[in-house]
């Protein structure tokens, strides 16, 4: 039996308890170590909330683009426009279905709405600089370390519960 195509869509206040619960898992938990993306081991405390998820959502500029099969949804990505480029973060997939390139087509269709949809040159990330295998995907992807980094917000839980002293962000680009 085939499998429905997957179809992509931007979130709307509807969709917030769902997107909590799929970033949730994806980053956060038992249920993380699942795939291969976890942050885990780094953080703990809550990912995200529906408060974040509903400033996304409201936020000129910005879409939470959703990856469905059917009425399911599997994979979610925060893409707004940043400085002048797209910046695409809050990638997730969930934990079981990781490794299986839903990931690979989410982040391909956010990239395609930056550049034909808005028109921009570029798209940006920020990623924990100790997630190897993560950076990895990205420069597989084309995306290039810039050198660029930013401190880790510690002392704010809305960001999560760092379980090392040395977290760091840095920023990747790729030219679309």
């Amino acid at each position: 039996m085939t499998q429905a195509p997957l179809a992509f869509r931007n979130a709307t206040p509807a969709d917030i308890d769902a997107l909590v619960y799929l970033v949730e898992s994806a980053y956060r938990g038992d249920v993380s170590k699942q795939g291969w993306t976890t942050e885990a081991d780094l953080l703990g405390g809550r990912r995200t909330g529906a408060d974040d998820i509903s400033a996304c959502i409201a936020r000129p500029q910005s879409v939470i683009l959703m990856a469905e099969r059917g009425d399911e949804l599997l994979g979610c990505a925060h893409v707004a426009i940043e400085d002048g480029a797209g910046y695409f973060g809050m990638f997730s997939v969930s934990p079981t279905l990781q490794g299986g390139g839903i990931g690979k087509l989410l982040l391909a269709e956010a990239e395609r709405v930056v550049r034909e949809d808005w028109g921009l040159g570029a798209m940006r990330m920020t990623v924990i600089d100790v997630r190897d295998e993560l950076i990895a995907f990205y420069e597989r992807r084309g995306y290039r370390r810039t050198g660029i980094h930013k401190p880790f917000p510690y002392g704010d839980e809305r960001f999560g519960q760092p379980k090392r002293g040395d977290l760091r962000f840095e920023v990747l680009e790729k030219a679309l």
